[in-house]
């Protein structure tokens, strides 16, 4: 029988016996099965199940390095970091995220529902499939756990509390290098395809106006304790169905800038939008499809401040956060950082370390390097253009003069 008091990396066997002798969920003639099915970068991520009830559960478990690289040491603490920010989410926006049943401090794993009757978003979008309740679902989400776990809602000491038990370095870290540094100059571990290289370096790594914008940008992100953010909010790390939507994956989380998020969001989905332009055969499937996506993202936008602003009226508690103009002034800074980092999202995607499957799985090189080109203009032009896209329409126009430019 193995000893779960001291922390190994599990395999599938050690997971059933785990199961078996660590959780009250299942029967004791139970008739386990276990499928590792973790395809992320960090972690391994079990399914296990009792055949003869149909139950199952998702065992978690967070390793001391990366998945992607064995080079990326990261605290494992990431894993109570997540269970306990699924917790509050779970409270927050009911219904939006996965339920926690354990976590496991020695064996740095958590147990949680198991979603299997949804499917990760951004596989459902490469096979082009909609789901016209997902801007409604993500808006709510989005609006109450940033929002409410802000300033201008919660005590302020009991916020401070809360930005101490959620310092999460080294994977602040992690962002901070993928995402604010490595992208921008021909760091070694960069990945970059190679048609792509020769406009990279012209058009982003020698643009000193673009380089002191993230620099700009970085520093915000490394000092701005705004709200708990998810902190890594792509269509990998969302389960959907037709009438559901469910976060999972927050052990990125930490108070940070509440645009970041939602930034997220948006660079994944047009991910998925440029897919679709490259991918898809013309006609009216592919025009729905376009449609969609483009009216997904712009009712993202333009729903998130409907309800933040109603939020706002009904929660906000500081005296100072009521006077007259000061809610458009918090939500435009918010608006400002969702367009930065949707930008960003798209150059790191392209250009570092991690990549997405959206844009890698185009089989077509030339295409591929043509979506490519596609995400740095965007993103370039989300980042230094951030203070003028308040509205979705701007995302909009911008989306169709960057296909109309190549």
């Amino acid at each position: 029988m193995r000893d779960f008091s001291t922390y190994f990396t599990m395999k599938e066997s050690d997971v059933i016996a785990y199961a078996a002798t660590q959780l009250d969920i299942f029967d004791q003639d139970a008739d386990l099965v276990c499928t590792e099915i973790g395809d992320g970068n960090l972690n391994f991520v079990f399914r296990i199940q009792d055949k003869k009830s149909g139950k199952s559960v998702i065992v978690k478990q967070a390793g001391p390095v990366a998945r992607i690289s064995s080079d990326i040491v990261v605290s494992t603490d990431r894993n109570r970091i997540e269970s306990e920010i699924l917790a509050i989410q779970y409270q927050l926006a009911p219904g939006s995220v996965p339920q926690i049943y354990k976590f496991d401090s020695a064996m740095n794993c958590c147990v949680m529902e198991d979603l299997s009757d949804h499917v990760i978003m951004r596989k459902a979008l490469m096979e082009h499939k909609q789901f016209p309740l997902f801007a409604d679902h993500i808006t709510t989400f989005l609006a109450r756990t940033l929002l409410l776990t802000s300033d201008v809602v919660m005590n302020h000491k009991e916020k401070k509390d809360l930005v101490k038990r959620f310092i999460n370095q080294d994977l602040c870290e992690i962002t901070e290098d993928l995402v604010y540094t490595e992208p921008f100059y021909d760091c070694p571990r960069n990945d970059v395809f190679g048609p792509t290289r020769a406009f990279a370096e012209e058009h982003l790594w020698k643009d000193e106006a673009l380089l002191l914008e993230t620099a700009k940008l970085k520093f915000e992100f490394m000092t701005n304790a705004q709200s708990l953010i998810h902190g890594d909010l792509h269509t990998g790390s969302i389960f959907i169905k037709e009438d559901s939507t469910k976060i999972f994956d927050p052990e990125f989380a930490f108070y940070g800038p509440a645009g970041y998020d939602i930034g997220n969001v948006i660079a994944n989905l047009i991910f998925a939008y440029i897919n679709a332009e490259m991918t898809m055969e013309a006609g009216v499937a592919k025009e729905k499809h376009i449609a969609w996506l483009l009216e997904t993202i712009q009712s993202i936008i333009d729903l998130f401040q409907d309800k933040w602003n109603k939020l706002w009226d009904e929660k906000a508690a500081d005296r100072v956060a009521r006077y007259e103009g000061f809610k458009s002034f918090y939500l435009g800074n918010i608006l400002k950082d969702t367009a930065a980092v949707a930008g960003l999202e798209m150059i790191r995607r392209t250009l570092g370390l991690a990549h997405v499957k959206d844009i890698t799985s185009i089989a077509d090189e030339a295409k591929r390097a043509e979506a490519e080109k596609f995400c740095l203009i965007v993103g370039k032009r989300f980042i230094m253009e951030r203070e003028q896209l308040t509205t979705g329409t701007k995302y909009v126009e911008i989306l169709q003069a960057g296909v109309q430019h190549d």
